[in-house]
């Protein structure tokens, strides 16, 4: 045994109660990567979205957020897997998802915020009650036909009205003065069966603080659950005030069941939320019109650029001491119109 190698097996047994293996290269970690479905974007992060990690898309509206989380959906469920979506702020388009290669059947679609009424219960809630629209009885006298007694005696009937009327308008106060707010209506499903002529309606009940927390609820009890092959947490029209008082703990707690479930987490933001719990970063800018056609539309370019991306391959499994400097890269595609055509 030569003398370096002694010297190293002698500092390895005087800390291996501390530091087991203080001198030996850590095994770099890879992790399997699920394809997104576009060719130029999986060939930048060589492979796709890590499966078993959190991964973030961020970037403003119009930027092709949305349309990326549908395209990796779409992969997942083709591979056999089931997919799940959280749509936190009721933006989510069946009609879309299914046009990008969707099946509806295999995604579990989570909305939160918003109660299914139908026409019936919105008539209701918002009408008089049945004593104020039956029609009154016909009287005699003046306005009747025939004799009768004194018109005042025909509205003896008008100081209980009125007083009907008033204590219907203080159950629904107008008044400009402060009024306690009421306890919100919790999530219901509409019946399976809807009678025919009568259409539902949705309707907003909370604020983007319920419907954060009742996001973050679903997100636990999906992750708790298991057997999904990806989990898209859309937060992208929320307003960043709200988001940026989430716990940095929640975004690390996620991280460590989707490594425990093997399942991808996509989070959809406007700007950064996750942080350093992000094993691959993606921020998206706003996209370019196509001008191919002068008066048609014929659709958009795309361009992402990757921020963060741990764990690639970079043909060595010895870790450097010091941190690697990141390059940004930049992945443009094109996202055409159906009716303009492939070209």
């Amino acid at each position: 045994m030569s003398l370096s190698s002694a010297i190293r097996a002698q500092v390895e047994s005087s800390l291996a109660r501390k530091i087991p293996s203080a001198l030996t290269p850590v095994t770099k970690m890879m992790r399997s990567t699920a394809a997104s479905g576009i060719a130029s974007l999986d060939d930048a992060l060589k492979g796709g979205f890590p499966i078993g990690a959190l991964s973030e898309l961020s970037g403003p509206e119009c930027s092709g957020r949305t349309s990326l989380a549908h395209s990796f959906v779409a992969r997942v469920i083709e591979s056999g897997k089931i997919a799940a979506w959280i749509d936190v702020s009721d933006t989510f388009d069946a009609v879309s998802a299914a046009a990008a290669g969707i099946d509806l059947q295999r995604l579990l679609w989570v909305r939160c915020g918003v109660t299914v009424i139908s026409q019936a219960e919105q008539i209701r809630e918002f009408s008089l009650p049945d004593a104020y629209l039956a029609p009154s009885t016909p009287k005699k006298g003046l306005h009747g036909g025939g004799c009768g007694t004194h018109p005042r005696h025909e509205a003896k009937g008008l100081s209980s009205a009125v007083t009907g009327l008033l204590q219907l308008e203080a159950l629904n106060p107008r008044c400009a003065e402060t009024q306690r707010k009421r306890r919100a209506i919790e999530v219901t499903r509409a019946p399976i069966h809807q009678p025919v002529g009568c259409p539902t309606q949705r309707r907003s009940v909370h604020g983007p603080y319920q419907r954060i927390e009742q996001g973050l609820k679903s997100a636990d009890l999906i992750l708790q659950a298991g057997g999904f092959g990806t989990i898209v947490l859309d937060l992208g029209s929320i307003a960043p005030e709200y988001l940026s008082r989430i716990d940095l703990a929640t975004w690390h707690r996620y991280r460590v069941a989707a490594e425990r479930t093997q399942s991808s987490i996509v989070l959809l933001t406007q700007y950064v939320c996750a942080k350093s719990s992000a094993e691959l970063h993606l921020r998206l800018h706003p996209a370019d019109i196509l001008r191919e056609e002068t008066t048609v539309f014929s659709g958009t370019q795309l361009r992402v650029e990757v921020v963060r991306h741990r764990f690639q391959e970079l043909g060595s499994n010895v870790l450097p001491i010091r941190k690697p400097p990141q390059s940004a890269n930049v992945v443009r595609w094109r996202n055409r119109a159906t009716w303009a055509g492939q070209r």
